[in-house]
């Protein structure tokens, strides 16, 4: 087995992957773009481990038989290698839940307790203790967090939400099915899906944002995501909820999120991603006050690829005993 990986590797790495999979010829290499990818694989593989996709890897690399992604999305995938049906691409789903799900907790924990005015204050040099201020200050114990999206990370959101008392909603393709999957290191996430107090489907949306002090989206960027979250939806959230976009830009309405920031019909928002990144100067969400944002980077850890090459390793494994692999995509629903 031949195995091509378009990241630079580190010594202990190597060893994981080699030890789930003896005997295979392991190659490493830093690809920055495409045509570099292109050109590392062009003698040929069977498995790929790797960020970018290029249009035409499956005329490139001769043999390929199966690429998995570091990434949780697949939205950045041309469609070319997701309808080849002689490629299975997994993702690396799970091994973001932790950083992103603290980051979402923190985000809320943040915001009501103020502490975004409070750095802002700490740079003007001014002494924040007005009546007003303090006065705002929430906390998230006995509050409703609504999941829209619930996968890995959303399910790990929804373990730590629930130690800090909150009641928790979630939203999914299918509310009937409640178990996952997907790639879940033991202690984490929520497995057989007992945690919601309740399932909503997409067609729900609007109920589920009626009754939620925090909306957490960690949805995928697909053809029925896009703009999942516009104009009536944040016409039905409550007038003080606060939403984290840590999921894609594009799921939510950009211009219909400003607005209703700005006329204040929503508390806030917490945002990592968005529609064009990086996000232009020009972007009235730069200064608005009720907003925490972030430059998309949420799922950023020291230990980013241990995590990777452990899921990496247990699929390695699966695929030499022609088993089912971990996170494979769907081509029709894109996730």
């Amino acid at each position: 087995m031949k195995i091509i990986s378009t990241v630079a590797l580190k010594p202990e790495h190597r060893t994981t992957i080699l030890n789930a999979a003896p005997g295979a010829n392991l190659a490493d290499r830093q690809c920055r773009t495409a045509e570099e990818v292109n050109e590392f694989v062009g003698a040929g593989c069977d498995v790929m481990l790797t960020f970018r996709v290029p249009q035409d890897i499956a005329t490139r690399a001769r043999g390929l038989r199966w690429i998995q992604l570091l990434s949780a999305g697949a939205d950045h995938v041309p469609g070319e290698p997701l309808k080849n049906s002689a490629i299975s691409v997994t993702t690396a789903s799970g091994i973001h839940a932790t950083p992103i799900a603290e980051y979402t907790i923190g985000s809320m924990l943040a915001y009501a307790h103020r502490i975004h005015l409070a750095i802002r204050a700490q740079v003007r040099r001014e002494w924040m203790r007005s009546g007003a201020f303090m006065a705002g200050v929430d906390d998230i114990r006995g509050q409703t967090l609504g999941i829209i999206g619930y996968g890995s990370i959303g399910r790990e959101t929804a373990r730590l939400a629930a130690a800090f008392g909150m009641k928790v909603l979630a939203l999914k393709r299918d509310p009937l099915d409640h178990v996952d999957p997907g790639w879940c290191p033991a202690g984490l996430g929520d497995p057989e899906g007992k945690i919601p107090a309740r399932y909503f489907g997409p067609d729900d949306r609007e109920a589920i944002l009626r009754e939620s002090d925090h909306v957490s989206v960690t949805l995928p960027l697909t053809d029925h995501t896009r703009n999942f979250i516009g104009e009536r939806e944040f016409a039905a959230m409550k007038p003080g909820a606060y939403l984290v976009n840590i999921g894609r830009g594009a799921v939510i309405d950009e211009r219909a999120m400003a607005a209703a920031l700005t006329a204040k019909e929503i508390g806030g928002a917490g945002l990592d991603v968005f529609e064009h990144e990086p996000l232009e100067a020009s972007s009235p969400l730069w200064d608005l006050e009720n907003v925490i944002l972030t430059p998309h980077i949420s799922g950023a850890n020291r230990g980013y690829m241990d995590k990777a090459c452990d899921l990496f390793a247990e699929n390695l494994k699966r695929f030499a005993e022609n088993r089912p692999l971990l996170n494979l995509i769907d081509p029709k629903l894109g996730y």
